[in-house]
This record gives C-alpha cells, sequence and structure tokens, in this order.
C-alpha cells in the first residue's frame, strides 16, 4: 500500500504509458530493485556534463588552431585571443573567448582508434577495443563511465535517474555485466514544441485516489518481460514498487525536467535548438542530483546542413567546403556552451558541475579534396585532438599540452583518454581501481590505465 497523498486524477491513457519504459525492456520496479543490489563509492552530489561532439571534432577548426601552419594544414578559421595568454579560440567562438578564465583546454589528447566505433568506445569507456573495427560497427565490451556511475552511485534518495543522454544514448557503448538496468534514461529532445520526458508520462501534483487505478499502476509495474533473466534482483519488490511511484510522481523529478520554469530571456541565451535546450535540460538535471548527463551533440537542428562533426570529404552525401557547415554548426556551440558556463557559474555551481567538451578523435592536419564534386574535407585522426573542460572545481584559465605546428602529434603533456576519465571519476568520488566481474567472472578494473591531470587538479 502507498502512503501518502497522489494529487491528481490519473486519466487511463497515463496509466497506460507508465508500465514499461524503454529501458532496455526493463519495468521501472526492475531497474530499481535491480540497481539497489550494487555497492556505492562516496556518494557525494558531484556531476559531469558531457557535451559530445560526435563524428569528430576538428581540433584545428574549434581549440588548436595553428594559423602560421602551411595553406593545406592551417585552420580555415582565424584565431582570436582572450584574456588568457597564449589560449586562443577560433574566430566563431568569440563569447567562449570572453569566459576564458572559466575554461581549461586540453590540446593533448591522443590514442590509436581509427574508427568512429573504436573512438567512442576508448573514449568513454577508457578500454581499447582487443580488435580494431574499420566499418564502426563495433559495440563495446565494456561500460561507459555514466553507466559505471549509475552501478557505483546507486538509487538516487530524491528519486533522480543517475545517467541520463539528451536526446539518446551513445550508439557504441553497452552496459554488458553491469545489468541494462545502469543504460542511460533517454529523455528526448527537449527543444521540441511542448517538450516532455517521453518515459516520465505522470506529473507530480496530479491526485490518483481511485484504489482501481493504484492497482492499474501496480499491475502495469508488476508485468515482466518474459525473456528477462534478473537472477534474482526482483526481491523487496514492494520496496521497489513504491520507488518506482515516487519517480514518476516525486515533484524533484517534474521540477528538473520542466525546463519551461526557466526565463524566456535564460532560454534564448541557450539557445533555441537541441544543443542549447539540452544543456539547459542538463543543468538543471545536473543542479537537482543526476550525476552524468550527456547530450549528444550531433546537429544542433534538422537540416542537411546541420550535419554532424564528420567532417571529410562528402560526409553524409553532402557536397562543398566543410568550412561552409563549420560556419553554421560553431556559432551554435559557442552559444550555448558559453550559455551553459555562465550559468553553472552564477549559481555557484562550478564546483559541483564538471563540463567536458568531446569527441572520439579530431581531424586530419591536411585538408583533402575528394567526391562529390571536389568537397572539400578533414579526415580522421586520433594521434592529436583538444577537449575543453570547465567547473568541477579544476584550475581553469589554462592550456594543459600542445602539439607540433601542424597539429599531427602532441608535443607537451600528453593525455589520453584514460587520463581525461580518471579527472571526471576523480570528481564523481569514484575509485578507478575497484573492479567488476565479468559475464565469465574475471575482474575489470573501472580503468585499467590513466592518472587524473594533474595541471588540472
Amino acid at each position: 500500500m502507498f502512503k501518502g497523498p497522489c494529487s491528481g486524477p490519473m486519466a487511463r491513457r497515463d496509466l497506460l504509458k507508465v508500465g514499461t519504459l524503454a529501458l532496455g525492456g526493463l519495468s521501472l520496479p526492475e531497474l530499481l530493485a535491480a540497481r539497489s543490489k550494487s555497492p556505492s563509492t562516496r556518494n557525494h552530489d558531484n556531476s559531469v556534463i558531457l557535451f559530445w561532439c560526435y563524428g569528430g571534432m576538428s581540433q584545428l577548426e574549434t581549440y588548436d588552431l595553428k594559423p602560421d601552419a602551411p595553406t593545406e594544414f592551417r585552420s580555415v578559421y582565424k584565431p582570436i585571443s582572450s584574456s588568457i595568454p597564449g589560449m586562443d579560440f577560433c574566430e566563431l567562438f568569440p563569447q567562449q573567448a570572453k569566459l576564458a578564465d572559466k575554461i581549461s583546454i586540453i590540446r593533448s589528447m591522443h590514442h590509436r582508434m581509427n574508427s568512429h566505433s573504436d573512438g567512442h568506445i576508448h573514449g568513454l569507456t577508457g578500454k581499447p577495443p582487443v580488435q580494431a573495427d574499420p566499418t564502426s560497427n563495433q559495440k563495446s565490451e565494456h561500460p561507459d563511465f555514466g553507466m559505471i556511475a549509475s552501478k557505483l552511485l546507486g538509487r538516487h534518495p530524491r528519486a533522480l535517474p543517475r545517467f541520463v543522454s539528451i536526446p539518446s544514448p551513445v550508439n557504441y557503448t553497452r552496459v554488458n555485466y553491469l545489468g541494462v538496468e545502469h543504460q542511460s534514461f533517454p529523455v528526448g529532445d527537449p527543444s521540441a514544441n511542448n517538450y516532455s520526458p517521453p518515459h516520465l508520462t505522470l506529473q507530480a501534483g496530479l491526485r490518483g485516489d481511485g484504489l482501481l487505478e493504484r492497482q492499474q499502476l501496480l499491475a502495469q509495474f508488476d508485468r515482466l518481460r518474459s525473456n528477462l533473466d534478473l537472477h534474482g534482483t526482483m526481491d523487496g519488490t514492494d520496496t521497489f514498487r513504491q520507488s518506482a511511484f515516487d519517480m514518476l510522481t516525486h515533484p524533484a523529478i517534474a521540477k528538473a525536467f520542466d525546463i519551461s520554469k526557466e526565463s524566456d530571456d535564460l532560454r534564448n541565451r541557450y539557445g533555441r535548438h537541441r544543443w542549447g535546450q539540452g544543456l539547459l535540460l542538463a543543468r538543471r538535471l545536473a543542479e537537482a542530483g543526476s550525476s552524468v548527463i550527456s547530450v549528444a551533440a550531433g546537429a544542433a537542428k534538422d537540416g542537411w546542413e546541420y550535419t554532424n562533426w564528420d567532417d571529410h570529404p562528402g560526409n553524409n552525401g553532402r557536397e562543398g567546403h566543410f568550412a561552409r557547415f563549420l560556419k553554421t554548426r560553431l556559432p551554435y556551440m559557442d552559444e550555448a556552451l558559453s550559455a551553459l558556463i555562465e550559468d553553472i557559474h552564477t549559481r555557484g555551481l562550478d564546483q559541483k558541475i564538471m563540463v567536458v567538451v568531446l569527441s572520439e578523435f579530431g581531424r586530419t592536419p591536411m585538408i583533402r579534396v575528394g567526391p562529390p564534386n571536389g568537397s572539400t574535407g578533414r579526415d580522421h585522426w586520433p594521434q592529436a585532438y583538444s577537449a575543453m573542460v570547465s567547473g568541477g572545481g579544476l584550475k581553469m584559465g589554462q592550456v594543459v599540452g600542445a602539439t607540433n605546428s601542424k597539429s599531427e602529434y602532441p608535443t607537451q603533456s600528453p593525455h589520453t583518454p584514460g587520463d581525461l576519465l580518471a579527472t571526471i571519476y576523480r570528481h564523481l568520488g569514484i575509485d578507478t581501481l575497484h573492479e567488476f566481474d565479468d559475464f565469465a567472472g574475471r575482474p575489470i578494473p573501472i580503468l585499467p590505465e590513466g592518472e587524473p591531470i594533474g595541471s588540472l587538479i
């Protein structure tokens, strides 16, 4: 029996929507029941917002411009200076340049994975695939850092999801031996008209007094998929019914997801597009207590001119010079990220929230011309790429590492995906030496290699 009021009449259509959420086929009580079995490390309230520029963001057109390189190598854009000596930004990043004291740039990221899937896997798990897959169809054998945070930090006391993906999960990582209950919670596109999270169809503040309605809701919660083997994780079902109900009706949930409560001025400042409203929602969720929020920064809007970051000639069949597409894309990125950074600092959240801007790799130093019709772009390049961080109590206003004159390889303070992940785990209070047993019973450390980036700490 549920205790306490459950506000508002609950429409039958709402009851029918809430039973089984699209989280790997698990109903919400199943998810919560399994999650309760997970150990917890230091369960503090820090959060990470990942702005994931999948496709491969060009370091030469964003954070590591080489204006003195030969024409076939140098950035297609001019650098602009900031208040921090040596910390130049792309000319299409004027707002980030103004916030240089609140930003640190890592110019010396590198690894050896040349395909999208392998770069994703290495970048987000810290474990490169045993065998490379040039077709970019490979899936990870190990969970990513958001899934691990979900496992180790445990169920949130206010029923908030620990790991959220906006609008959808990353394609190439899997939870594997952690269990599907630790997949990210996808919440759709918050820039859509009349947005509401697709998996939270009940709103806090509605009353549901009828016994029949409650019975119907419980029946939905209790419905198990016949093809799932939960390995005894449904112990204490009644407790998790209550937890599931709390997640759907808890005021904190409704408040965190309701971006309409933000002022029009702030929403406009972030930008009325997927990236802007996605980062605004991410800030709300981080502030409320979600631990990892990934924003899949593919295209800011719909349309052929809004493509992902895979800027080789002919990406998605598009024709023309890649600078044309970057000129459309980069201002949206500058708008959304600068708004997020300002917002976090204004609210005094710069110790709690760590912002990470990252891709699976960078782009080739040499520009290439190819089909269709002499299109121009840069190819995959994991040997040197850039990342940007802000907040998280880290040391800001600096450039970490350097590359050679053509951005071909690191020349100072080289860092791997493992180093950046170790920095993230440190912020979340997760011990990277912790081990999980894989399907064969072998102990797998969270991070086999990598140390927190010392100059940031």
